[in-house]
């Protein structure tokens, strides 16, 4: 694929979409969480270059919405659909369903959406769908214990962009190893000529290191799933309690996730623990062991009787004796004791083993002295041979478990992917239960649309509290009828139903037949007449269409208010003949239906949505519209209204005032007809 060919996709966004690692897969189905991992793109950002790429793709123009109530319509069913997600990605996701005039791309999503409303939104999956989100690539992952050492500069620059996670040290020989490894954990050699050479220390000779990368750093693969913990652990939960069936070994996936911390160290571990704790708290330590031991002296001091004769204490002064030499005469065994009560205090509290005892045993001298103190050399060695062994074990357990999910990291991403396809899913047979809907059928050989027990989704009231609506329509027509009477409603469902139909989804109804359209130009009912340019601009855009609406669905809501009634009619017959010679079909909502009718140069179509009275001052309406009836206004059933309950009075009464009230109503009522 030409990345550069999709809409709205240069010569920068595609050298970024060009480092992931399978772009063409990302951008064929529509994988938004994919698309944004590239540097330097947005969800926002991949959603449009998804469309993008899905449009190139069924060579679709993407021109079907044609008018600003078209695409207000597009946006409002659309939010309809994102508010029934639960994460942003499938909201994002969504951004990538659009009405198109392509076949094969109405047929994709259909095969899509037939199985999504068979899915079951269970409170259970909805839960477990909120701890997913789209996995991070961790690209902060440095190692600071383990080097890389080479003597080559060349070699250098490749080990630095091959294994950035690592320090690259240039060393001249042996020597240099030796010194490096005094100050890392683990030297490794990438040198072919430093095969078989024998170092102190933990120096390996790996001249293939460049080419396994994981092996020499397996943080980076830890890290991966460090950071991903929890997004993994709740698409496994999605994987289980949906069913779904996943290719990925997740018991294995669980318990590999549950040996590691969140900072992608290696957890569960008793070994390591016991090393880690030893070397952060062999401080501590040690200098809570030289306490004991000196308040073991001093007790035995304030206990011990001890005499010297006057010779001896001279003795001593004269040699400049001191403390010790009485300690090492007098108290030699007590010292003993409290020495020997300090090493053990440092070997149980740090819990150390055999062979990390005796360099604990070094840390206080058998020579009597008071205070006690610890050898600081003694102690800097016990502390580097605890932290050596910690890092030597946690980078062993590292290697392990990373070579145990290396393998388990593209069928993590799909667990993960799947997850969050699923959310769409679930979305759509939300919305298609919420909305009553069905699949409709996309025609080419029938004109026109039929629906059958429609809902308009736009309504802000419940699906139930709505009146279903039929409506069918085949080429161009009028629609009639009360003011209030739902004819606006009436036209957002067909362009509801239209716009749903075109995406490839579900719509609100009982069933559904539309023919597959060009294009939905829908014209909203105009606030007021409009001035003199206005009114030439709608007329030259009716005059584009009535040129070109072949394959065109053609929704406007009253467009006689643009002027004067009579103008109105006029234009509006005009467009209707242009429309209908060019094969195009339409709705125009007017209470100027009959005027148009007159001056109509064929026979139009006037449906209409009849009220069948007034009920305590409220209409009551049938809501489908009658094919070929132009319904009557408001003030004719008003009139009527009253001239039926003048005709009650009067047959009450013998009141003059009423009979003439009744004639007036009759003669008002005579003129609707």
């Amino acid at each position: 694929m030409d990345l550069e060919s999709i809409p709205g996709v240069g010569e920068k966004t595609a050298r970024s979409l060009s480092a992931l690692d399978d772009p063409e897969r990302a951008l064929r189905t529509g994988d938004v969480a994919a698309i944004a991992a590239a540097p330097g793109i947005s969800q926002g950002r991949a959603a449009r270059i998804a469309r993008g790429a899905i449009r190139h793709e069924h060579d679709d123009p993407g021109a079907f919405l044609a008018t600003d109530r078209a695409r207000e319509v597009y946006r409002d069913v659309l939010g309809l659909l994102k508010e029934r997600t639960v994460t942003d990605y499938a909201a994002q996701r969504l951004e990538t369903l659009y009405p198109s005039s392509r076949r094969s791309r109405i047929e994709e999503v259909q095969t899509f959406a037939e199985e999504a409303i068979e899915r079951e939104p269970g409170p259970e999956v909805l839960e477990a769908l909120e701890g997913v989100e789209p996995l991070r690539e961790p690209g902060d992952v440095r190692v600071r214990e383990r080097c890389l050492a080479t003597t080559d500069a060349e070699r250098y620059a490749e080990a630095k962009e091959a294994i950035p996670e690592l320090p690259v040290e240039i060393v001249e020989d042996a020597q240099g190893l030796a010194e490096l490894a005094r100050g890392y954990a683990t030297v490794i050699a990438i040198d072919e000529s430093f095969a078989g050479i024998a170092v102190e220390g933990d120096v390996r000779v790996e001249p293939s290191a460049l080419e396994n990368p994981a092996e020499i750093v397996p943080e980076r693969s830890l890290a991966f799933f460090a950071r991903n913990r929890n997004r993994l652990r709740a698409a496994i939960e999605v994987d289980r309690t949906a069913d779904l069936g996943s290719d990925c070994d997740l018991d294995a996936l669980e318990a590999g996730l549950s040996r590691l911390d969140e900072d992608g160290t290696v957890a569960g571990d008793a070994e390591l623990d016991r090393l880690t704790a030893a070397a952060a708290d062999v401080d501590a330590a040690a200098g809570t062991a030289e306490n004991v031991a000196n308040d073991h002296l001093r007790e035995a001091i304030r206990e011990q009787d001890v005499t010297i004769e006057g010779s001896d204490l001279l003795s001593l002064v004269e040699r400049g004796a001191g403390v010790d030499s009485l300690l090492s005469r007098e108290l030699a065994d007590e010292h003993a004791a409290a020495v020997e009560a300090a090493r053990d205090h440092v070997i149980d509290a740090l819990a150390l083993e055999s062979g990390e005892d005796e360099l604990a045993r070094r840390l206080f001298t058998d020579e009597p002295t008071f205070p006690v103190e610890r050898d600081e050399d003694a102690l800097g060695r016990l502390r580097t041979e605890l932290t050596t062994a910690k890092e030597r074990r946690a980078n062993r357990l590292k290697r392990e478990l990373a070579a145990d999910l290396a393998d388990r990291r593209e069928g993590a991403r799909r667990l993960v992917r799947d997850a969050l396809e699923l959310d769409v899913e679930l979305a759509i047979a939300r919305f298609a239960r919420e909305f009553e809907c069905t699949m409709p059928a996309v025609v080419d050989d029938e004109v026109g649309f039929a629906i059958q027990g429609g809902r308009s989704p736009l309504l802000d009231e419940p699906t139930e509290a709505i009146d279903p609506v039929d409506y069918e329509v085949s080429g161009v027509a009028l629609l009639s009828g009360v003011n209030s009477g739902g004819k606006t409603s009436t036209l957002d469902l067909v362009a509801s139903v239209v716009v749903l139909a075109h995406m490839g989804l579900p719509v609100p109804a009982e069933n559904a037949r539309v023919q597959r359209f060009d294009d939905l130009h829908y014209h909203a009912k105009t606030q007021g007449t409009l001035d003199a340019g206005a009114f030439e601009s709608t007329v030259r855009e009716f005059a584009e269409l009535a040129q070109s609406g072949e394959g065109s669905l053609v929704l406007v809501d009253e467009l006689e208010s643009i002027t004067e009634p009579g103008a109105s009619a006029k234009i509006i017959a005009g467009i209707l003949e242009a429309l209908s010679e060019n094969g195009a079909t339409a709705v125009f909502v007017s209470h100027l239906a009959g005027e148009i009718r007159e001056m109509a140069g064929f026979d139009v179509t006037v449906d209409g949505i009849e009220a069948v009275g007034l009920v305590d001052g409220e209409l009551e309406v049938n809501r489908s519209p009658v094919k070929d009836r132009l319904a009557r206004s408001t003030p004719e059933l008003i009139v009527e209204k009253l001239a039926e309950e003048s005709t009650e009075t009067r047959s009450e009464s013998d009141g003059g005032a009423s009979t003439r009230a009744g004639s007036f109503y009759a003669d008002l009522l005579e003129k609707f007809d």
